[in-house]
Order: C-alpha cells, then sequence, then structure tokens
C-alpha cells in the first residue's frame, strides 16, 4: 500500500510538474471577418471559433496538460487551414468556397471534429443549423449557378496547344500525366457552389474497377484526371464549358504515397498549366479536404457504373442504366462535352466512338481561338445522353447525373450509305419515331457542339 501511494504522489506530482510546460496558443482580435447575417455568424460562432478563430475559448478541462498539448495542436492546425477571424480579408470568392467547404464537412460528419463534440456538445451543428447555413450559400440561384449574359471571348495570351510532355511536376514532385486525353470518363458534375463544369475521367485500371465495383479501396495505379471549365451560359438558355480552369490529378499507390492517404495528389492551372500552390505542402489541401470521403477510399465522385457495392453512395447505378437493346453502349465511350439545361434540371454528355474521338483530337491540335466543331469523318458516331439531376450527396453545391431520359445517335456515312440519326427516349428508353425535321434539327444541333476546351 505504502508504494502504492508513493507512485500515486510521484505521479501526482509530475503531473503539477507538467503543468508548467504549457506553450501558448496565441490570442488576437479578429481583423476581417467574413460578412454574413446575423443568424449565420451565430452558427459559426458557436461550432466553428473555438477551433477556426484567433480567439480563445478553452474548458476547464482543456487547460489540464497533457490535453492542452492535444488542444493547442488541434487549434493551430485548425487555424492554418481556416480562420474566420481573417477569411474576411480574402476575395468574395475565396470566402464562399471556404464557407462551401466547411458546410460539406459537416453534412459529411467530419466537422466539427466527433472527439471535440463528445466533450463539449453545445458545438454540435443541429440539422436546422445546417439548413440555414445553406440557405444562406444558395448554389442554384441565378446569379450563384449559372453566369448569363453573352458568350465570353476566347481566353488570349496563349499562341497555341500548351505541349501536354513538358508540363512540370507538382511542387511535391507529383508528375503530370499527359496521357489523361485518352481516358474514359467515369462521371460529370455541375457545380453551381463554384459555376464551373467537370469531367471525371479514369484510366484502363480505374474504369474497371468502377465497372467491376471494385473501388472500396481502389487499386493501385488507379488514376483521375478533374478537369474543369467556367461555366458559360448560351443564348439558347443552355449552359456550356467555357474557359478552362485546371485539371487535377490522382493516382494510387498505398504504399508509395502511405503519408498522403494513399493518394498522389497534383493540380495544374489555367491554359499554361501552371502547377498549383505556394510549395510542396499544397497537399494538406488535398488531403484534409478529402478526409470526409475517406470511407470511400478519398474518392467524392460515384463513377457511372451498374456495378453494385456493399456502401450506400458509391457508385451511380441509376445514371447507368441504358437498356441493352440500345444500337451501341456510349458510357464506354470518350467523353467530347457536356451541356445543362438549368430550366429542365437536365445535364448531358456527348460521347463519341474511336473514330469520332480521333477527329476531337485533331481538333484540339489548333489554338484555342480557333477551335471549331471537328470534321466528323466515315463511321464516326456520337452519342448525346441526356440524363435529370440529382443532387450530389457528396457535396452540398454539385449536381451529377440521375436517370436517363434520353440518347441520340448520329452515324457519319460510309460505303455510300446515308447519315443515320435515332432517338431513344421515356420510360426504358424504346425508340423514338423522328420527322424529317426534327432529325435535320437535333442532327444539325449535335454536329455543331464544339469540344470542351483543352490547353
Amino acid at each position: 500500500m505504502r508504494a502504492f501511494l508513493k507512485l500515486a504522489a510521484a505521479g501526482a506530482a509530475l503531473l503539477l510538474l507538467l503543468q508548467a510546460i504549457r506553450p501558448g496558443i496565441p490570442v488576437k482580435p479578429a481583423t476581417a471577418e467574413p460578412a454574413a447575417p446575423v443568424e449565420v455568424r451565430h452558427i459559426l460562432e458557436k461550432d466553428c471559433y473555438s477551433c477556426h478563430s484567433d480567439e480563445k475559448r478553452l474548458s476547464w478541462f482543456d487547460q489540464i496538460v497533457p490535453a492542452y498539448w492535444l488542444v493547442r495542436f488541434d487549434i493551430l492546425t485548425a487555424r492554418e487551414h481556416l480562420n474566420f477571424s481573417t477569411l474576411g480579408s480574402e476575395p468574395a470568392a475565396a470566402q464562399k468556397a471556404t464557407l462551401y467547404e466547411a458546410v460539406n464537412m459537416i453534412q459529411l460528419g467530419a466537422m466539427p471534429l466527433p472527439q471535440f463534440v463528445k466533450l463539449h456538445p453545445e458545438a454540435k451543428v443541429t440539422p436546422e443549423e445546417l439548413a440555414t447555413l445553406k440557405a444562406y450559400l444558395a448554389p442554384w440561384t441565378p446569379t450563384a449557378n449559372h453566369p448569363g449574359g453573352a458568350p465570353s471571348a476566347a481566353p488570349t495570351g496563349v499562341p497555341g496547344p500548351v505541349d501536354l510532355a513538358a508540363v512540370p511536376p507538382e511542387l511535391n514532385g507529383f508528375p503530370f500525366d499527359s496521357s489523361f486525353e485518352g481516358w474514359k470518363p467515369i462521371s460529370t458534375t455541375d457545380r453551381g457552389d463554384n459555376g464551373t463544369f467537370r469531367f471525371i475521367l479514369g484510366n484502363d485500371i480505374a474504369i474497371k474497377a468502377a465497372q467491376s465495383g471494385k473501388i472500396s479501396p481502389w487499386p493501385d495505379g488507379a488514376r483521375f484526371a478533374k478537369i474543369a471549365w467556367q461555366q458559360q451560359a448560351g443564348p439558347d438558355g443552355l449552359v456550356r464549358p467555357g474557359k478552362f480552369v485546371q485539371i487535377e490529378l490522382m493516382l494510387k499507390d498505398a504504399q508509395r504515397y502511405q503519408s498522403t492517404e494513399g493518394w498522389g495528389w497534383g493540380r495544374w492551372r489555367g491554359l499554361d498549366l501552371k502547377a498549383y500552390g505556394k510549395d510542396a505542402g499544397f497537399v494538406r489541401e488535398c488531403t484534409s479536404c478529402h478526409q470526409p470521403v475517406r470511407g470511400d477510399d478519398y474518392v467524392y465522385t460515384l463513377p457511372i457504373s451498374e456495378a453494385k457495392s456493399g456502401h450506400d453512395e458509391v457508385v451511380n447505378n441509376r445514371a447507368a442504366m441504358l437498356p441493352a437493346s440500345l444500337p451501341y453502349q456510349p458510357l464506354g465511350w470518350g467523353a467530347i462535352t457536356m451541356f445543362v439545361d438549368p430550366q429542365n434540371r437536365t445535364t448531358a454528355m456527348l460521347y463519341g466512338n474511336e473514330t469520332a474521338m480521333q477527329a476531337v483530337q485533331m481538333n484540339h491540335a489548333v489554338p484555342v481561338e480557333e477551335e471549331k466543331p471537328p470534321a466528323y469523318g466515315t463511321g464516326a458516331v456520337l452519342a448525346l445522353v441526356t440524363w435529370a439531376q440529382r443532387d450530389d450527396p457528396h457535396w452540398f453545391g454539385g449536381r451529377i447525373p440521375d436517370l436517363p431520359l434520353s440518347v441520340e445517335f448520329v452515324q457519319f456515312a460510309d460505303s455510300g450509305r446515308g447519315d443515320l440519326f435515332r432517338r431513344f427516349a421515356g420510360l426504358g428508353l424504346p425508340e423514338v419515331q423522328t420527322t424529317p425535321g426534327m432529325v435535320i434539327q437535333r442532327r444539325s444541333f449535335i454536329e455543331s457542339l464544339v469540344p470542351a476546351q483543352l490547353p
């Protein structure tokens, strides 16, 4: 008993001594908080400011070493990623993007940290509070979603296509992969939060994994390219890809990239494909943003696939429901462009078979300002697939394809045959009889679609 008492006394003395080892947590007045309605500011202050501000809000038990050390580390890390005391100094678009990320972290259960909420239940974001934040951001209002007016002028300052093989690696050494142009589409996203469209392409390994449903985890060697364009509204009410924004690449290698969640990450922006970030530390933005979907191997995208999975919302089966009776199965073809009809809330993607994609690649080999619809040759087939849209379950502010509404095929003449047009629409996508006038109108529209701009 005496030995135990001596040990307990020594432990208590050590704990008291450790209290003196207390590195500070900087505290200073807010310099530029984001402008927001009172009810939104109240939610942020209650649920986020304990870690994501220059204020110091510690409970008494947070101040006991060694718990204090852990709390201090979490606070300093949180401030580095997001600090509401200074966020207002960022451009308006950057502020809004940060709030969208915060809302997505909240709705996916990643923030506030679950262990923090257990000890600080008052910081839990209620469903009503989350709804208030979403209503404030309002991604699908006309001004927030689709830019209006006439199509903008083509970007200038770049005389011709970039030599993709010569693009330098990211600042963390992650190499640019120039072969992405030959990859197949996995899905597409309409991003109302930042006014962009995105193609998500995958290499052969990624495509096979998506088709089989073996994506939890994704196999080593799987590569993704996420290509983004600004949305551009046209006089016909449709919204198409406009100016090229960036390309993001991911490569799965669980051993090589063990320190970054098993993935290599890179982002290149603008028509000159400049590597993103100030230094190699940019990768922390990638891993922290993808942390909420760690259960899906850190991948936000739901591949359009018929495969079944044991997890909910891992693959997008509904968008893959094309009948086997179609003359072609275009979902395995290359992607040419996309557009959205905001009034009817539909999204469409133009696919091309191998012959059609060869014409598209030749079209990309000319300066941006000279791009026009490709001259599709004999044997080329185009397929315009139109889906209803649904909200992306992984990202508030995004919409993804839902049930297919129609598939239209244009086949170019060969062996003396005339061009063919066939349309399949309605429940189960039966073939629809078309009038000569409709054939001319739809063929002309599909053939006039310009491929989404690449660097």
